[in-house]
């Protein structure tokens, strides 16, 4: 299996607990099963922001969950950010 690294910004780096971490990927692995697979993997907590957030991969905003995420990309995971 290939891996993807996923990393955490603000309240859910607080929620998952950790700032980055590597995700096993199976074959033709989409944003919506690594999501899937964050939330069983860090719970309530995560679960519970992850509806507000938006996902950069590899840079680029993710608009549709369906897109498949390839070996050694980078999905970031960011809260809404209070501002001025």
């Amino acid at each position: 299996m290939q891996s993807m690294t996923v990393r955490y910004f603000a309240g859910a780096r607080a929620a998952a607990g950790v700032k980055a971490e590597s995700v096993e990927l199976a074959k033709a692995s989409t944003v919506d099963d690594v999501l899937a697979l964050l939330r069983e993997r860090h719970g309530t907590r995560l679960t519970t922001v992850l509806p507000a957030c938006s996902f950069l991969l590899d840079g680029v905003a993710v608009r549709d969950r369906a897109v498949i995420v390839r070996p050694g990309a980078e999905l970031d995971v960011l809260p809404p950010f209070a501002g001025g």
